[in-house]
Formats: C-alpha cells, sequence, structure tokens
C-alpha cells in the first residue's frame, strides 16, 4: 500500500473530496479560502472556483456543473464560467452558521447540514435539497453535521454530528426522502479522534476519517465494530471519496487550520490531498445531483 500527496497544494481546511469519472479528475474544497479546487490529472494543475464563501460540500450535477453548501445558502456554480447563483437560502435568518458535508442520494437530490462558526452549539440542522430546489429540513439541534451516506439497497442512511463522537443509522425511504428510527451505530472513543467525513465502499463497509486521530478507519454497519484502520501522514484527516478509474484508489483531505508552528513542522503535510494506492478496497462512483432541465440559471 502506497500513500502519498496527488499535488503540492495545502489546505486550510480541506474537506469533500469528489472523484469526477468524466474528466478523470479529484474535486474537493478548502473551507476556509471559499473554493472549490479540482486537480487536472492530465495537465497536473489546479484549476479553482471561487464561491464567494466558506464551502463546506458539493457535489457534481447531472448537466457538469456543481451544487455547494455555502455560508450563504445553496449554490450552483457553472464549472465553465465561474457564474456563481443562490438557489435556496433555508439559514438565511440565521446569523453564524454555514453548510458543511453533505452528498447526492441516488434519486439525485443533495443533502447537507449546516453549523455554527463557533462549533459549540447544537444550533445547526440537516437539509434535502430537490431538483427543483426546493428544501425540506430533515432535523436540528445538530453542532458539527458531518459524513453522510447510504446503503446500497437504499435502506439506511448514516450520518454523524461530530461531537456526539459517533455514527448513526436512520432507517430511509428512497422514493420519499423520509428518516425514521434513529440509532446510534457506532461510538468512537475520542482518543482516536473526532469523526469526521464519511463513505461506504462496494462491500457496504463505512468508512471514516478521524479528527486529530491520524486515521480512517472501516467499520461494518451490520454489528457496528470497527474492522480496519489506516494511518494517515497528517492527524487533521477530514473526509474520503474512492476514484480512479477502477475504483481502487481512495481519496483523503485533511486540514492545518489551528496547528500551531511547532506543530505544522512535525507535520508538514497537514492540509494535503492524499491518494492511497493498493489498499485492496474497492468503492464506487457518488451520484449525480439530478438538475430540472425547465431551470436555466447558469445559462
Amino acid at each position: 500500500m502506497n500513500i502519498r500527496t496527488i499535488c503540492p497544494h495545502r489546505s486550510v481546511l480541506g474537506e469533500g473530496p469528489v472523484w469526477d469519472p468524466s474528466r478523470g479528475n479529484l474535486l474537493w474544497v478548502d473551507i476556509e479560502s471559499g473554493q472549490i479546487l479540482e486537480y487536472n490529472n492530465e495537465r497536473k494543475e489546479i484549476i479553482i472556483l471561487n464561491a464567494g464563501s466558506r464551502v463546506g460540500c458539493f457535489s457534481i450535477c447531472t448537466d457538469g456543473n456543481l451544487i455547494a453548501g455555502t455560508e450563504e445558502g445553496i449554490l450552483r456554480i457553472n464549472r465553465t464560467t465561474g457564474k456563481r447563483v443562490i438557489v435556496a437560502q433555508p439559514e438565511a435568518s440565521i446569523v453564524g452558521n454555514r453548510f458543511n458535508d453533505g452528498k447526492t442520494d441516488a434519486k439525485g437530490r443533495f443533502w447537507a447540514g449546516t453549523m455554527p462558526l463557533k462549533e459549540n452549539a447544537p444550533l445547526g440542522s440537516l437539509y434535502r435539497i430537490e431538483n427543483t430546489y426546493a428544501v425540506e429540513k430533515l432535523f436540528g439541534e445538530v453542532t458539527i453535521s458531518n459524513g453522510i451516506c447510504w446503503s446500497h439497497d437504499n435502506r439506511h442512511m448514516y450520518y454523524i454530528d461530530t461531537v456526539k463522537l459517533g455514527v448513526d443509522r436512520f432507517d430511509f425511504d428512497l422514493e420519499s426522502g423520509k428518516l425514521s428510527n434513529k440509532t446510534k451505530l457506532i461510538t468512537i472513543d475520542p482518543s482516536d479522534g473526532y469523526p469526521d467525513g464519511m463513505t461506504i465502499d462496494a462491500e457496504g463497509m463505512l468508512w471514516v476519517a478521524h479528527w486529530g486521530g491520524w486515521q480512517i478507519t472501516r467499520w461494518d454497519p451490520s454489528n457496528g465494530k470497527k474492522i480496519g484502520s489506516i494511518r494517515m501522514p497528517a492527524s487533521q484527516i477530514t473526509s474520503i471519496c474512492f476514484g480512479g478509474t477502477d475504483f481502487k484508489q481512495m481519496y483523503v483531505t485533511s486540514a492545518r487550520r489551528g496547528l500551531s508552528a511547532e506543530q505544522l513542522i512535525k507535520e508538514p503535510l497537514a492540509g494535503s490531498t492524499f491518494v492511497i494506492e493498493g489498499s485492496g478496497f474497492v468503492g464506487t462512483a457518488l451520484y449525480l445531483f439530478k438538475v430540472d432541465p425547465l431551470l436555466k440559471e447558469l445559462n
């Protein structure tokens, strides 16, 4: 197994890696810089899209552009021109919150959660954004809305509120997008680092990134038990996705926010985006946000 950085760029708060199989590129966000970064594997260069404010998450859309959760609300961003359009602001009346992690489900709906900038109170919520940009709040009292993914049979959704030190499981109805029967599936010891981003592999096992834990871990959702871990060369590990032509590569983001000069000397790769090759694990493509063809906001 080989772990290396994909490029020299160091993010302040790297998050939300997404593999784009149509272009063979990796995208991720640098939250504090308000940037969505795309690494062009062929040209070995970074393309930067400015989101205009802190950007916590995004998904690729069926038209090739992006939908993103930011400090301003939900945006659509044209990948060619950089044009930004705010399409929903479910927390316009709430000062001091921003969107954090999010993903698209198998029906092409975007799910994204919010959190307070101070990270000190349960003032965030989880939302579902339809392809018409209609928004439904699923639940509130969230402090740091983080990792989200679904079982391959779409019977369950898995979700992380970082401060609660675990992974919750919900029963999930794909057609309606409704959640029910919340249970605590996984409990994480704080000495292992706080749970951050999350993904699922082709075998249906969950992968969790550990902020402050120098690792990513693999869990069996049938019993909530840890079945593996991979040590990473940075402490603040933030998220994971699978990619590459065969989805056998693992891409892992990290952060350097809050680290002292002394700490940065000890971990010079903090903020890097890593690729893990030869792990033996395989993933699947992420779902695309289904754009309503009647909406022409980026034209």
